[in-house]
């Protein structure tokens, strides 16, 4: 019998990273992967399920209109370790740092099932920024048996925190598999700009309000003070995000508002693009793997490895640090040269290659070997 390793996500980010380490399992003679999805986005999530091919196991079909944090979380607690504990699988493979990320653990350990952390050790060190996912990440990370850390320095993290090295394997980040692989097959089907071009997507809960307003602000004035540039806004659907971009940036003639694109053609959007903007966790791994430079509006990131190899600029919430991050690299060629050839901290597109041939050792009981490179 091949052994069964329960892959366990809920929204678009966590699909896209975990497909990989899903077809990886798919093509191992000795594995199957049981997908499990919460549907903590709806939408979203069918989109990009359907754009990897992966039909769902189990679908819990959680999300609701206007859904609370401890609602969700409530529901997918519940119906995570009821799954679980009928199907049993051999290991449960969660991801990041949503609520289904903490619920899923939190549900395998109530089953008495091994859990294995993508993308484990990730930390800004506030609990509140960013809200909910610093949080779900450290509480996911006690209960985690096996952890897949992206990066040199998120294995720091945890052995900082007390997890044992044999625990620890570094594996790059799945994200870097996903549009690398993505990006090969859509090579040819790149969205012509129009001028410079800078995608943005913001959307982080920390954000909403002021912060917000401040960040949409800075990008009218970016779209005001330079007639080269045309802003393609992916606005997402939340309803705290959608109202206030639409009402700054309606009338804008340069300034293109779109829906959430599916992945392919959201990587067509990034491949084609002059610079980003955002406050996405996973499009600052993805973005430095296409040279895409990157402007992150937020004060935390749990991805300083980034920051420190150049390939994102931190640039707050505040209109003028907005303003003045993004300015310098549409006027500074070099500072925009040295952040698009930076190289990307975040892997190589093998990480998934490495995760299952963890979780193999691990089932077949090899004593823990030197593993920590990538």
């Amino acid at each position: 019998m091949p052994w069964r390793i329960a892959c366990l996500f809920g929204t678009r980010p966590e699909a896209i990273k975990m497909a990989p380490v899903v077809r990886a399992l798919g093509a191992t003679p000795d594995m199957r992967p049981l997908v499990i999805v919460t549907a903590q986005h709806r939408e979203l999530l069918d989109t990009t399920l359907a754009t990897f091919g992966i039909v769902p196991d189990h679908d819990l079909d959680l999300m609701t209109p206007d859904q609370t944090l401890e609602a969700l979380t409530a529901r997918a607690l519940v119906g995570c370790t009821e799954l679980l504990r009928r199907e049993k699988p051999d290991v449960v493979l969660v991801h990041g740092d949503t609520s289904t990320t903490m619920a899923g653990a939190i549900a395998a350990y109530y089953a008495g099932i091994p859990v294995g952390h993508v993308e484990a050790g990730l930390r800004t060190g506030d609990k509140r920024e960013p809200f909910p996912e610093e949080v779900n990440r450290r509480v996911a990370d006690v209960l985690t048996d096996l952890y897949f850390a992206p990066t040199a320095a998120a294995r720091e993290n945890l052995l900082r925190e007390g997890v044992a090295d044999s625990r620890i394997w570094v594996t790059g980040n799945t994200a870097v598999d996903a549009v690398l692989d993505v990006a090969a097959r859509r090579a040819a089907t790149q969205m012509p700009a129009r001028g410079r071009r800078i995608a943005v997507e913001v959307h982080r809960r920390e954000s909403f309000g002021a912060p917000l307003r401040d960040v949409v602000l800075a990008l009218r004035d970016i779209a005001r003070a330079f007639p080269d540039v045309e802003l393609l806004w992916s606005v997402h659907p939340n309803p705290n995000v959608g109202p206030v971009v639409r009402e700054l940036m309606a009338e804008e003639p340069r300034v293109r508002l779109i829906p959430p694109s599916e992945y392919p053609d959201w990587v067509g959007v990034l491949a084609g693009s002059h610079l980003l903007v955002t406050d996405s966790g996973g499009l600052q791994e993805e973005a430095p793997a296409l040279h895409l430079p990157v402007v992150c509006t937020r004060n935390k990131t749990e991805r300083p490895e980034a920051v420190a190899a150049g390939t994102v600029v931190l640039a707050g919430t505040e209109r003028q640090s907005v303003f003045d991050s993004v300015a310098r690299l549409l006027r500074d060629p070099e500072a925009y040269r040295r952040c698009a050839e930076a190289p990307n901290p975040f892997g190589d597109g093998h990480a998934s290659e490495r995760i299952v041939a963890a979780i193999r050792g691990y089932l077949d009981g090899e004593p823990p070997a030197s593993r920590n490179r990538q």
